[in-house]
């Protein structure tokens, strides 16, 4: 059964950073494309960073240059760290693999 559990979402500032984790089981986690995705109220979910099993990774163009993804096949992680975050990056951000969705963690920007 594949598991997806996110954690690191919270409050932060405009400007500031977060990093956020995803740790997969049930899954041959390093053969795997891991992603995050987001979605905001009113707005359909999009998607944010992909890595492939050669970490060939795809971002979207709105946070390109401020967040980075990254996985660790030791660990069967992936991460996303987000710095410059604005407003409009508030979000529920979700971890994905292997067609599953883990159940989210809310970044909310805002001073």
């Amino acid at each position: 059964q594949v598991q997806l559990a996110e954690s690191g979402g919270g409050l932060v500032q405009p400007g500031g950073s977060l990093t956020l984790s995803c740790a997969a089981s049930g899954i041959i986690f390093s053969a795997n494309t891991m992603g995050w995705y987001r979605q905001a109220p009113g707005k359909q979910r999009e998607m944010v960073a992909v890595i492939d099993s050669r970490s060939n990774i795809i971002y979207a163009d709105s946070i390109k240059g401020r967040f980075s993804i990254s996985r660790d096949n030791a660990k069967n992680t992936v991460l996303l760290q987000m710095s410059g975050l604005k407003p409009e990056d508030t979000a529920v951000y979700y971890c994905w693999a292997a067609n599953r969705w883990g159940q989210g963690t809310q970044v909310t920007v805002s001073s």
